[in-house]
């Protein structure tokens, strides 16, 4: 089943935002994109996703940025300590060779470079998390909202092509005496013009002959099995479980059925029906792949 739902938030000097999509698969299969330093939130993602997803190509991709802040200035203690010692050797030094040097006033300590530096904001990864955790619930609602519209559609017209399955038998059914009626004067015909060849015939042999052909000509079973795979195949779309390996089974059991009476037809109005069959059947097919 496809779906897609995207998002965006922002909390503190962070923005984000979400890309969540997936298309149809046999089984489940997801691939998740989201920075490193966020430690286990790819962990629990993933998680959600499979409680919440059964099938599908799923990818979720999170891009983070973050702007830049100025929290002031900090005093760096350790290269403060550092370029005081130094001096202290300096002022020695100059003392032992009896040079005289100029006083050192705290602000040329602190133009020293190191001593005064720009105070960067450690960023909270546990807080953080949790708040895009909770960001992500209203995207994930959103993907299963249009995953599961898509599929109230695609039941629709599934039920659709069941509808027109079950007149079409309906209309195989109601033509069968008619398609009776044509065969008898066929065979009749048929019959007459070997007695006008004087074509010596066993009557058992003929008999025999004549009831094989019928047999081989009925149709019912199959229209039969065809109203009934109807059946099921409603059962299972009504169904709240996954139902698209059922019904593409069960598709290939109209597609067998229609074969047959297409093959055992002998008659033009039931072929047509035959081959219209075996079309929706297709239709139905193609579309069953799409659904989860």
């Amino acid at each position: 089943m496809t779906g897609f739902a995207a998002g965006q938030g922002s909390k503190g000097p962070h923005s984000w935002s979400w890309d969540l999509r997936s298309v149809n698969a046999k089984g489940l299969d997801i691939r998740i994109r989201v920075p490193d330093w966020l430690t286990g939130l790819e962990s629990q993602l993933k998680s959600r996703l499979t409680e919440a997803v059964a099938r599908g190509n799923v990818t979720l991709g999170l891009r983070i940025t973050r702007e830049d802040s100025h929290g002031g200035l900090a005093l760096n203690t350790h290269v403060l300590d550092q370029v005081m010692n130094a001096l202290t050797a300096v002022e020695d030094t100059a003392m032992q060779r009896g040079v005289s040097l100029a006083p050192s006033t705290p602000t040329d300590i602190l133009a020293m470079r190191g001593v005064l530096e720009t105070a960067v904001e450690e960023d909270d990864v546990e807080a953080l998390t949790a708040t895009l955790l909770a960001d992500f619930a209203p995207v994930l609602d959103s993907f299963l909202a249009m995953r599961a519209g898509e599929g109230r559609a695609l039941c629709d017209l599934l039920m659709g092509h069941l509808d027109r399955i079950e007149a079409l038998v309906g209309e195989a059914t109601e033509l069968l005496d008619t398609r009776r009626a044509d065969m008898q004067a066929a065979l009749h015909a048929a019959l007459a013009r070997v007695k006008e060849a004087e074509i010596q015939a066993d009557e058992q042999r003929l008999a025999q002959e004549l009831a094989l052909i019928a047999v081989k000509a009925d149709v019912t079973e199959e229209l039969d099995r065809l109203t009934a795979h109807v059946a099921a195949g409603r059962a299972l779309l009504q169904d709240d479980g996954p139902a698209g390996r059922k019904l593409d089974f069960l598709s290939q059991e109209f597609n067998r059925e229609a074969n047959t009476l297409c093959s055992k037809s002998q008659h033009k109005g039931l072929t047509a029906i035959g081959l219209e069959l075996k079309a929706v059947i297709e239709q139905m097919r193609e579309q069953v792949q799409n659904l989860e």
